[in-house]
């Protein structure tokens, strides 16, 4: 009796542990899809020379995030954390912040800087913490292609176009729209993104048969230019491109036309930020004009939602980094939804599975290099202000 009794309340208790163990189990498997923040990290030019792209990158993708946490979040309510690393604008700096969001903060994905340069120097942490980063802006090819090994930087990505294809819409707006037949190029021999952007320019020109008369270099932080810009006044230029930041690029500016320089000058998306006018003067830069992402007064839906949710949170106009890194945070997002798991493997192979993200810069597709596939616009300077050319597509 006792041995039976015992046997039936052995199995009695097992089958309430079996039971016991099984609801657990079931609980332990909702807990991690409905609590504990996720974090996403943010590798940009916080302070120093590039601190106006880092501000407004990280506030595109601080809106981001908050668009997706007050629908729910992600994986069955889970909220998404932005962790901003400063670089302060130094690729070595990058490095270590790449090092410090991947090791510290534990970040799943992030946002890359804004540069190229900076970009490719936490490329080596990225792929040893197997953490996925996309820049919102970083256009040198070399970014997602290691030219040491002509391979696919495997957890590196961009939510822009690359500087051939920046490089040739300048060389075609030059020629085409601005009937230039020679050019000087001006060139920040201290930027890996400048550089490129020089070449691809003068290749494009050249093709399209225009002449390159002169080219010069500079190097960040210099603040004269007046010998190099009296020498290019003297080759009598078309045009003059200047493939920098804005920093340099409105002293440029300023001094060019105090020279008495008075062609167009032309540029490219470093060149776009509300900090340009105050150094150059907004008079110094009529008859000047830059490639870019997206501008503002571009008509479609998704332009003027984005315009008016960031006017809103931060009560001034979004310029293209606000816009492509709020591109690139939704972009993470998808790719974490799509992977159903915080699994940084699985995350970033469906980052590069993206076709048809249906961005306020246009809509984007990865492809085989993970470069974005979309088009540009063309800005033109009037009085300060930045005003809407033209759309080119890829």
């Amino acid at each position: 009796m006792f041995k039976a009794n015992a046997k039936k309340w052995f199995s009695i208790i097992c089958a309430g542990t079996l039971m016991a163990g099984l609801l657990a189990g079931c609980g332990g498997e909702k807990k991690p899809a409905t609590s504990g923040t996720i974090k996403i990290g943010a590798n940009l030019e916080m302070t120093g020379g590039n601190a106006t792209f880092g501000k407004s990158a990280s506030n595109g993708a601080k809106l981001a995030l908050k668009e997706v946490n007050e629908k729910g979040g992600v994986l069955g309510g889970r909220k998404l954390e932005l962790v901003v690393a400063d670089n302060k604008s130094e690729a070595a700096e990058a490095a270590n912040a790449m090092q410090k969001l991947a090791t510290q903060d534990k970040v799943v994905a992030a946002i890359a800087p804004i540069a190229s340069s900076s970009v490719m120097a936490g490329a080596a942490v990225n792929q040893s913490a197997k953490i996925l980063a996309i820049s919102p802006t970083a256009s040198n090819p070399a970014v997602t292609v290691d030219p040491a090994t002509n391979k696919v930087r495997d957890f590196l990505f961009r939510a822009t176009f690359i500087d051939p294809f920046q490089g040739s819409v300048m060389a075609s707006f030059a020629t085409a729209d601005l009937k230039a037949k020679t050019a000087a190029i001006y060139v920040d021999n201290s930027s890996d993104y400048a550089k490129g952007l020089a070449k691809f320019f003068r290749a494009g020109f050249e093709k399209q048969g225009g002449k390159i008369v002169i080219e010069e270099a500079y190097l960040q932080k210099d603040t004269d230019f007046k010998a190099t810009l009296t020498k290019m006044k003297a080759s009598n230029p078309d045009v003059i491109f200047v493939p920098g930041y804005y920093q340099e690029v409105g002293m440029i500016v300023k001094q060019a036309r105090e020279l008495g320089l008075t062609v167009p000058i032309l540029g490219a998306d470093g060149w776009d930020s509300a900090k340009l006018p105050e150094i150059a003067g907004a008079s110094a830069l009529n008859n000047t004009y830059f490639s870019n992402h997206y501008s503002p007064d571009d008509n479609s839906p998704a332009v003027k939602k984005f315009v008016e949710a960031y006017k809103k949170e931060y009560n001034e106009m979004p310029d293209a980094f606000a816009a492509l890194s709020y591109d690139a945070t939704m972009m993470i997002v998808n790719a974490i939804t799509k992977a159903n798991s915080t699994d940084t493997v699985k995350i970033k192979d469906e980052m590069a599975k993206t076709k048809d993200f249906p961005g306020v810069s246009g809509s984007i597709t990865l492809n085989e290099t993970h470069d974005a596939v979309k088009s540009a616009v063309i800005i033109e300077m009037k009085d300060g202000k930045q005003v809407f050319n033209k759309k080119v597509n890829p």
